[in-house]
C-alpha cells in the first residue's frame, strides 16, 4: 500500500467526503485504514477494570482507496509514484512538485 501510518489523508467519497486527517493504523491484509476524526460511529460498550461502559464514539476503518494521500509541501491531494533512489531504496513522489514524501 501507499499509504502508510502517520500520513495525512482527505477522504474522496462517504458521509465524511472532503475531511483531512491522520492515518492512525494500516490494515493491509484487508486494505483499510484507520483516519483520525473520520468515519466515527458509536459502539456500547461493556464496563472493565480500567474505563467506563456506555455508548463511545470511536473511529471505523474505512476503504483505503476512498483517501488519497496529500503531499505536505504542496498540501495538495496526490497520487504518488514509486521511484528508486540511487542507493537502491524505494521513495513515494509526489506527481505535482516531485518531491519525496516520506
Amino acid at each position: 500500500m501507499k499509504i502508510h501510518k502517520k500520513d495525512t489523508v482527505v477522504v474522496l467519497s462517504g458521509k465524511d467526503k472532503g475531511k483531512r486527517g491522520e492515518v492512525l493504523k494500516v490494515f493491509s491484509a484487508e486494505q483499510r485504514v484507520l483516519v483520525a476524526k473520520v468515519n466515527v460511529v458509536t459502539k456500547h460498550k461493556k464496563p472493565k477494570q480500567t474505563e467506563p461502559g456506555g455508548i463511545q464514539k470511536m473511529e471505523a476503518p474505512i476503504p483505503a482507496c476512498k483517501v488519497m494521500l496529500v503531499c505536505p509541501k504542496c498540501d495538495k491531494p496526490t497520487r504518488p509514484k514509486l521511484d528508486r533512489l540511487a542507493t537502491g531504496e524505494r521513495t513515494r513522489v509526489c506527481r505535482r512538485c516531485a518531491e519525496v514524501i516520506l
